[in-house]
């Protein structure tokens, strides 16, 4: 601000506004991302708002999910302050998604489709996060990035749970597993055994239930994850 760096300021403003989330002072996160846009903007700087956009939307994410961690609730059944918290956050991914698309950043788009998924599921709106999750795996594909493409699958098995799609889950949760075990992800490998289990309990396939949960057993006690 001393020396006029209006840029500057408005990057040392998205920091704080980062570090204030991590600390779970959402509100005054809130301001000074939204400071980090208000500059971006004034500046004409399109990569500074996409950011901000982007971290205003995070900071309304972890609201979210922060107050709805106190209500172990299925997703969509949240309370009203909640719900419109995370309906915000879908909003500002939004606008970030579109302004990427602008600027032709696919790694960017990723993220945001990601983000509007993971939104979209707790809001109770699967059939979108569906949309927004193949979205984020397609673009996962074209960049290699296996783990985020773990993540994809896991998230989509996780939505068609919801709409009682259970065979499609469980084709998605087997890609999680086989993705899980090529990054030599142990943890994620176990919670896809634990998946699959449950999968195939909704199935009726109790043979095969069994068999993962035993995988997930047997991973379980390798960690010592009592």
């Amino acid at each position: 601000r001393t020396i006029g760096d209006r840029i500057g300021e408005a990057k040392a403003s998205g920091n704080l506004g980062n570090t204030l989330k991590i600390l779970g002072q959402f509100d005054e996160a809130v301001v000074c991302c939204q400071r980090h846009l208000d500059i971006s903007q004034e500046q004409g700087d399109k990569v500074g708002e996409a950011r901000a956009l982007y971290n205003i939307g995070n900071v309304y994410h972890a609201k979210g999910k922060h107050l709805s961690w106190n209500m172990a609730q299925d997703p969509g059944c949240l309370p009203r302050e909640v719900k419109e918290t995370l309906q915000k956050a879908s909003e500002y991914y939004e606008r970030n998604l579109s302004l990427v698309k602008e600027l032709g950043d696919r790694a960017a788009q990723g993220r945001a489709y990601g983000n509007l998924g993971n939104t979209q599921y707790l809001l109770g709106n699967f059939s979108e996060a569906i949309a927004f999750h193949k979205e984020r795996l397609a673009i996962a594909k074209e960049f290699g990035d296996k783990a985020a493409e773990r993540r994809a699958y896991s998230n989509l098995g996780n939505a068609h749970i919801f709409l009682a799609r259970f065979d499609i889950s469980a084709e998605y949760y087997k890609k999680t597993l086989q993705l899980s075990r090529q990054l030599k992800d142990q943890a994620v490998e176990a919670q896809a055994c634990y998946s699959l289990g449950n999968t195939y309990t909704l199935l009726q396939d109790y043979e095969r239930a069994i068999e993962y949960h035993l995988k997930h057993l047997v991973i379980a006690q390798e960690l010592g994850d009592r």
